[in-house]
């Protein structure tokens, strides 16, 4: 349940439309979990089911019942609801389908007993349309616009919402007519900036500490779609630095309510940002830093492949219009410098930072390409952990034929672990290595197409030669070792 459940939500990030999954009883909800709350903290909308145990039995607690069926999946869904009678089960339907789309999109559950199947319906179901844009507040709105108007040294942060709103366009015009630097927020799991624009600047850093030596010298901070902000490890520090001041924009009244510092408006990014664009003054003309480019020294012939190494050479073989879906997070930075995202709805990521999510996403993204008549190619770079995590969705992508490519940088350990038992000053923690995991041979036994490399050469070989191929291609590149930045 866990893969299938993260197929239906890169399967509704595809498609941008809701997507229903049936798990099976509470253990398979309990298997789902991890899943959930990806699909939760992403905003993806889901109507995940699950059967319970006939009616006449539950009160004796039978076999593979749901006890307290609705707490189970709390406080991972929007919604959680088992239909009083038989005869309602049509109507639960529809209004789940009403939470899960509106804003902030979501997940709902619905409990379902066995017997209720079987009872006739009272007539035909109602279907019903909802609206799932929130508008912002207009005069709130040109309070924020006359804010940025009178910042000297505005700074911008995009999230994911914009893309998932489908606002990358708004998001450029506004910009680059306030004419402010740009960042993207931590550890994201939508881009929505062309990351390879003049304003870009690159991501925020994971601390207070770090976020707020980002803001210092800037009058006015406007975050568009993202939550303020997304803190990893605890760098103790000041929320904003003196003489700055916050904006957010955000879709989402808890990432509103979430927010220590800074004034908020609700309104859908899309429908927010066009507004917005035609209230602020014609800045472009502003002098904005050149970001440093990514341009390391490379030994291409080093024996295992640095990432940058295996990135560089992704960036030269990799079509400009695949999606990137990636669960490679020591290797960020490398992802960043090399493989920019560039276009709207082409990179997604974890939005939970559970292990397990790529893979089987992924698999759901190529389902919904191919669900609404898109033919590209899904790239998936995945560490060797991540892999095991949800290996068998593996087998729906071979069974399905679709077109991704898993590249699986097999560096050996569990490397994002090991650089935060350094951070935190914990060295040698136990069980952080990976050895003996013959992933191709694993590949080949769900029915992929799988080959180990071991040269650059022989990585852009293979990788040429998958997208060509009639299904899936496991790739495995040994990588060597080394420690994030989590800074």
């Amino acid at each position: 349940e866990a893969s299938v459940l993260a197929m239906a939500d890169g399967f509704a990030q595809s498609t941008g439309r809701p997507a229903l999954v049936n798990v099976h009883t509470g253990a398979g909800t309990g298997n789902a979990m991890g899943s959930l709350v990806a699909a939760y903290k992403g905003n993806t909308p889901l109507i995940v089911t699950a059967g319970q145990q006939t009616r006449e039995m539950v009160l004796c607690d039978p076999y593979l019942n749901n006890k307290d069926e609705t707490l189970l999946p709390l406080p991972w869904v929007k919604w959680a609801y088992q239909p009083a009678r038989a005869e309602d089960v049509p109507a639960a339907f529809m209004r789940a389908y009403t939470i899960a789309l509106q804003p902030p999109a979501g997940p709902v559950f619905l409990s379902i007993p066995l017997d209720d199947w079987e009872k006739p319906a009272l007539g035909p179901a109602v279907v019903r349309a909802v609206s799932h844009r929130l508008a912002p507040d207009t005069e709130r709105l040109r309070g924020f616009a006359e804010r940025i108007n009178r910042a000297q040294r505005p700074m911008l942060v995009f999230g994911p919402e914009p893309d998932r709103a489908g606002a990358w366009d708004a998001g450029v015009a506004f910009a680059e007519k306030v004419g402010a630097p740009v960042y993207g927020s931590a550890l994201p799991d939508r881009v929505s900036f062309p990351e390879d624009h003049h304003l870009y600047q690159g991501q925020l850093p994971m601390t207070i500490a770090g976020v707020t030596e980002v803001m210092t010298g800037h009058d006015l901070v406007v975050v568009i779609g993202a939550q303020v902000f997304r803190y990893y490890p605890y760098v103790p520090g000041e929320y904003l630095p003196a003489g700055t001041e916050l904006l957010q924009i955000t879709a989402d009244p808890w990432l509103a309510g979430a927010a220590p510092v800074g004034d908020s408006v609700l309104g859908d990014a899309l429908l927010t940002l066009e507004q917005l664009v035609g209230m602020v003054d014609d800045h472009h003309d502003r002098s904005v830093p050149t970001k440093e480019p990514y341009n390391p020294s490379i030994d291409f012939s080093a024996s295992p492949l640095t990432p940058d190494a295996v990135w560089s050479t992704l960036r030269d073989v990799k079509p400009a219009d695949s999606p990137l879906v990636t669960e490679s997070t020591s290797t960020m930075a490398q992802q960043l410098g090399f493989l920019p995202t560039v276009r709207p709805a082409s990179f997604f990521a974890t939005a939970s930072g559970g292990i397990g999510w790529g893979v089987p996403a992924a698999v759901g993204i190529a389902l919904g390409d191919r669900a609404r008549g898109v033919k590209r190619t899904v790239v998936a770079t995945i560490g060797d952990g991540s892999f095991q995590y949800s290996v068998q969705a593996i087998y729906t992508a071979a069974q399905h034929r679709l077109p991704v490519v898993f590249v699986v940088m097999r560096n050996g350990e569990y490397s994002i672990l090991k650089s935060f038992a350094l951070l935190e000053k914990t060295p040698g923690v136990p069980g952080l290595d990976l050895p003996g995991l013959d992933i191709a041979s694993l590949a080949v036994g769900f029915g992929c197409r799988a080959v180990n490399v071991d040269t650059t050469e022989k990585l852009a070989y293979e990788f040429t030669n998958a997208l060509k191929a009639d299904g899936p291609t496991v790739i495995v590149v040994p990588t060597q070792t080394q420690q994030a930045h989590l800074g």
